[in-house]
């Protein structure tokens, strides 16, 4: 089945975030402590496809050797995963591109990843500073990519950005089944 991974550094909000878009508040864990999410996490949805919670890059309070079992496991899975659609990689929408994150993006495109931006908490801007960040944004990411990556904003808050990151989803979803059938 095909499988739609979420990732972001610890912190960025990707457990409220899965929990949005399955409407179960009780499905990934939500912690204010960085670096929960320590194994990858499959949840089946709509017995079609799965939902992929992968450990948080960046910070977390953890020994250099667990941090270095993560980034095997990620590498591991994002590069040999035959079923895996598109990595979401979320993004606090109120920070400036992280050094972090345009390594992390620029590796993907080397590996020829697909890959979609996720801006998370944008509730937390008002409408001209997240026109202004987006911008911002967009302009350094110009810098590691030619085409301009495809991006969702969401809030977990206010569940903006829920349907057209479902939308994404199921338009990839069917890009899948036909190259599966194909072959």
């Amino acid at each position: 089945m095909p499988e739609y991974a979420f990732i972001g550094r610890s912190n960025v909000g990707k457990s409220s975030l899965i929990n949005m878009l399955c409407n179960n508040n009780k499905l990934a864990h939500t912690s204010s402590t960085p670096g929960k999410t320590k194994i990858m996490n499959h949840f089946l949805i709509n017995d079609n496809w799965y939902l992929v919670d992968l450990p948080g890059y960046g910070y977390a309070k953890t020994s250099k050797v667990v941090r270095g079992e993560f980034e095997q496991i990620i590498t591991d899975y994002i590069t040999k995963r035959s079923n895996l659609v598109c990595l979401f990689v979320l993004v606090d929408y109120r920070l400036p591109l992280q050094q972090i994150d345009a390594e992390f993006m620029e590796w993907l495109g080397k590996k020829n990843v697909p890959f979609c931006i996720v801006f998370t908490k944008a509730d937390k801007l008002s409408k001209s500073e997240l026109k202004k960040n987006l911008e911002n944004y967009l302009l350094k990411v110009s810098y590691i990519f030619e085409d301009e990556p495809n991006y969702i904003i969401t809030s977990a808050e206010k569940k903006t950005g829920k349907e057209e990151l479902l939308e994404f989803i199921e338009a990839h979803f069917d890009l899948f089944k036909r190259d599966r059938d194909e072959k």
